[in-house]
C-alpha cells in the first residue's frame, strides 16, 4: 500500500464517504503527520490534537483534492496549517515585525561544527525566537517557499525573508555557541 495510484483510489473511495477507505489512510500517513505536527506544537498531547483535527478537516473537505500534488503534501500543508492555528490561538507568533529593506540578501555558505546532527538543528530551531521559528521551520524544515510561507502566515514575502534570514542567523549562532 502506498503507491500514488492505491492513494488516489482511496481519495475517491473517501470522496464518496467510505469509512474503511478514510481509516487506511489515516493509518498510512498518522505517523507522519504526527511527527509534523510536534514539531510546531512540542507537545505530545496538542500535537496528538493537531493531527486528529487535521484529519478531520481532510475529510471534510476532501472534495477539494485535485491530485495537482501528492495527497501527503496536501494533507501535511494541512497540518501545518492547524499548528499554526493552535499557535495563533495561543497568541504565540504575534511578535511585530520591524520595517525591513526589500534588498535582503540570503546566504547559503552555512559554516557550522562538523559534529553538527539534524536532532541538534531542531534542538536549536526550537530554542529560536518565536517570530523567526515558524518561518525557519516551513521553510528548512518543511520545504514551503516564501510565497506559500507568506500566504501561510498571512505575511509577506519581504516579511517572510527577513524572519527567515534573522531566524538562519540566530540558528547559525545557536549551533555554533552549543
Amino acid at each position: 500500500m502506498g503507491g500514488t495510484a492505491e492513494i488516489n483510489l482511496l481519495v475517491e473511495k473517501c470522496k464518496k464517504n467510505d469509512r474503511r477507505s478514510q481509516i487506511q489512510l489515516y493509518e498510512q500517513y498518522c505517523s507522519a503527520m504526527y511527527q509534523v505536527a510536534l514539531r510546531y506544537l512540542s507537545d505530545d498531547a496538542a500535537a496528538q490534537d493537531a493531527m486528529q483535527e487535521s484529519f478531520i478537516k481532510a475529510f471534510r473537505h476532501i472534495e477539494t483534492y485535485s491530485y495537482q500534488a501528492p495527497f501527503g503534501a496536501w494533507l501535511k500543508k494541512i497540518v501545518v496549517n492547524t499548528c499554526l492555528d493552535v499557535l495563533k490561538v495561543k497568541k504565540v507568533d504575534l511578535v511585530p515585525l520591524e520595517s525591513v529593506s526589500s534588498s535582503l540578501i540570503e546566504t547559503e555558505d552555512w559554516q557550522v561544527p562538523d559534529d553538527t546532527t539534524y536532532k541538534m538543528v531542531i534542538k536549536m530551531i526550537e530554542q529560536l525566537p518565536e517570530r523567526y521559528k515558524n518561518v525557519v521551520k516551513l521553510y528548512l524544515l518543511e520545504g514551503y517557499d516564501h510565497t506559500e510561507i507568506s500566504e501561510i502566515l498571512l505575511i509577506s514575502e519581504v516579511n517572510s525573508r527577513t524572519k527567515l534570514a534573522r531566524g538562519k542567523d540566530k540558528l547559525l549562532q545557536l549551533l555554533n555557541d552549543r
